[in-house]
């Protein structure tokens, strides 16, 4: 049965106001007053926008080419500091094997990941060392492995006392890298339970019960936020639903996959994602 995708669109238009908004105001536009200073808010929504299309398409087209019933993306807005909670995909049928599984699982983390790159690469030669300032609260985002190491590629040394203040579209990429390695880790039926369940099967429950306590331990000792996601988590559940042929091996293409997925996460976790000084 064909479904109606109006609500599919209703809902990316609204995340698209919300993130046009949030770009706005991070460019310190005064929309009340000028509602035409929202386009200062394009560079940040449309390449946010066009990461997670990226990242939810793969997954859709790689549901698809398996002969997995899914949706079209539900994208998610909110009045946050990224104007959206991301976006997902709903499946309506089961999987059938691991391999299939791999590809569904690992599609999206990738394709987004290399977009992301992109984005963050262009947005830093446009991005500005400034001076901290000592006045008021700073929000400071905190480095992922790969998003330090491309800084400090392409701007180079930050003097002390400075900081780098962010082009919309390498906030756009940052944002990116975090929402991959959300989407990487391993537990349940995130993009990272999928990958782990179809290299360990049922092991995967375990590693998924673990890790929801290292998320919590980081939420108590680093970033209150890890306890959130921990809890959101544990709510979810840590089980993966079963494959249709568990018996059918993972090929060794796609245990490959699932160790360059592994990497991606490791260079895009932030520990301490954001700071208020």
């Amino acid at each position: 049965m064909r479904r109606s995708p109006l609500l599919n669109i209703f809902l990316f238009f609204l995340t698209f106001a919300s993130t046009l908004t949030v770009g706005a105001l991070h460019q310190g536009a005064d929309i009340m007053s000028n509602p035409g200073l929202l386009v200062k808010g394009l560079p940040f929504s449309l390449t946010l926008l066009g990461i997670l299309l990226v990242h939810e398409f793969s997954h859709y087209f790689m549901s698809r080419k398996h002969g997995v019933d899914s949706s079209l993306p539900y994208f998610i807005p909110a009045p946050t500091l990224f104007g959206t909670l991301g976006a997902f995909i709903t499946m309506r049928s089961r999987i059938t094997t691991r391999n299939a599984l791999m590809d569904i699982g690992s599609s999206g983390p990738i394709a987004g990941f290399l977009v992301s790159i992109v984005a963050t690469a262009i947005g830093l030669m446009y991005s500005d060392i400034q001076a901290v300032s000592s006045s008021g609260e700073t929000i400071i985002l905190g480095d992922s492995l790969l998003f330090f190491l491309l800084t400090k590629l392409i701007i180079g040394s930050v003097p002390a006392g400075s900081d780098v203040y962010l082009h919309p579209v390498a906030f756009a990429g940052w944002i990116g890298f975090f929402v991959t390695s959300l989407n990487l880790i391993p537990v349940g039926q995130l993009d990272g339970g999928h990958i782990a369940y179809a290299i360990l099967g049922e092991r995967h429950r375990l590693i998924s019960r673990v890790l929801i306590g290292v998320l919590l331990v980081l939420g108590v000792f680093l970033f209150a936020g890890w306890v959130v996601w921990a809890v959101l988590l544990f709510f979810l559940g840590s089980k993966h639903p079963p494959i249709l042929y568990p018996e059918i091996p993972l090929d060794p293409a796609r245990r490959t996959v699932g160790m360059i997925s592994l990497i991606i996460f490791v260079l895009t976790f932030i520990p301490v994602p954001v700071l208020i000084q």
